[in-house]
């Protein structure tokens, strides 16, 4: 299902980092009217009907009727069923799998990229929606076609439930921001803040979420790596254990004791590194991943760049500089060339300027051949 050959737009985001950062990032929500001047839809709704068709984009369908929600999670075979009122077709990662979708990412590029998740696409009829609710990272909904009344509540404590087994709303809010968005306006919301979205006729929405993980997936995710390269293996030991007056209890200093041991393993800054690197560059959802064929020679590769062509990594790919290592997809790259290596990270496009002196060693070129075989990186056609 691979989209390399799309043709792409470039976006240009009318927006003050700097002034967003400070008045906005994480601390409360706001409309940014004509981020994007003279906005044009990157897809079709028939085109986003035909990845929620394929087994691995993640979609769902949401629909309110006679004040019964219900969700169902695709692929999809068809939606003539539905109707012209009141549902909502939503498809996850877009940004993986359609490449002119993939280029509303590229503005938010001065964000860090291991914060980014995806771009999550809705298609809503009128009184399409998936009802008020809370997320836990920062999103940022850009509207396309249509228009779309988008209600955000305050961030306080509120009672959260299941109107269905597959979503989870909240009670109805005080709304901080009520506005009707027009194509190219930009809805930020920081996690914790209630929202709700009301579709008046026929919308697109594209949502560009930046999720930060929790401690107990974090702690998980090192445990795993502890276990899977055997560090932690020393045992509690008390050489200065004196007589217990009181056998049934933990004294306090024993705790301490253990909480160190427990610190101590997170404390190795290698092996942080290491396993961070690992998470932070393991996709969340599938990556179009297409391995070249026939396989590139070293040779063809080298040529290639070399007159002038150029690389395009594969829409969704985490190539991440963690410390002084590169990881990729999960797996740590071996490199020889680290200024070469840290142009991976930094753009999403190579050719000579990006690669420099890289092009003339050998051991790069082949390091880079076994990339661009993999699928992680091909060229721009």
């Amino acid at each position: 299902m691979s989209s390399h050959w799309c043709e792409s737009m470039a976006y240009q985001l009318n927006l003050n980092w700097p002034e967003f950062l400070e008045k906005y990032w994480q601390k409360q929500p706001v409309v940014l009217k004509n981020a994007f001047p003279n906005f044009v839809d990157p897809i079709t709704p028939d085109e986003l009907a035909g990845l929620a068709m394929e087994p691995e984009v993640d979609s769902r369908i949401v629909s309110h009727v006679n004040g019964q929600w219900q969700a169902w999670n695709g692929p999809f075979e068809q939606f003539d069923h539905l109707g012209e009122t009141d549902w909502s077709l939503l498809a996850q990662a877009v940004n993986h799998w359609h490449a002119p979708s993939a280029e509303l990412v590229r503005p938010f590029r001065v964000l860090p990229d291991w914060r980014l998740d995806d771009l999550m696409i809705s298609f809503s009829v009128p009184g399409g929606g998936v009802g008020p609710h809370i997320d836990q990272y920062d999103v940022f909904i850009i509207q396309g076609m249509g228009r779309r009344r988008w209600r955000v509540g305050d961030k306080l404590l509120m009672r959260q439930f299941c109107p269905h087994p597959a979503l989870l709303h909240v009670d109805p809010f005080t709304p901080i921001i009520d506005e009707e968005l027009e194509p190219g306006d930009i809805l930020y919301i920081p996690p914790g803040f209630p929202h709700d979205g009301f579709t008046f006729e026929t919308a697109f929405n594209y949502s560009v979420g930046f999720r930060g993980p929790n401690g107990r997936d974090l702690i998980s995710s090192f445990a795993d790596y502890a276990l899977e390269n055997d560090l932690g293996g020393e045992h509690y030991s008390d050489p200065d254990l004196t007589c217990r007056e009181h056998p049934g209890r933990v004294e306090g200093y024993e705790l301490d004791r253990l909480r160190a041991m427990m610190i101590d393993m997170i404390n190795q800054p290698e092996d942080f590194k290491q396993w961070f690197g690992r998470f932070v560059t393991t996709p969340r959802h599938e990556l179009d991943i297409a391995p070249a064929e026939p396989p590139y020679q070293q040779d063809e590769i080298a040529d290639a760049l070399m007159s002038g062509e150029v690389l395009i990594r594969l829409s969704g790919l985490r190539v991440l500089h963690v410390g002084d290592s590169v990881f990729i997809n999960s797996e740590k790259l071996e490199t020889v060339a680290p200024e070469a290596a840290d142009a991976l990270c930094r753009y999403t496009t190579l050719g000579k300027k990006e690669l420099g002196e890289a092009l003339h060693n050998p051991a790069f070129i082949a390091e880079l051949t076994e990339l661009v075989n993999q699928g992680y990186w091909f060229f721009d056609e």
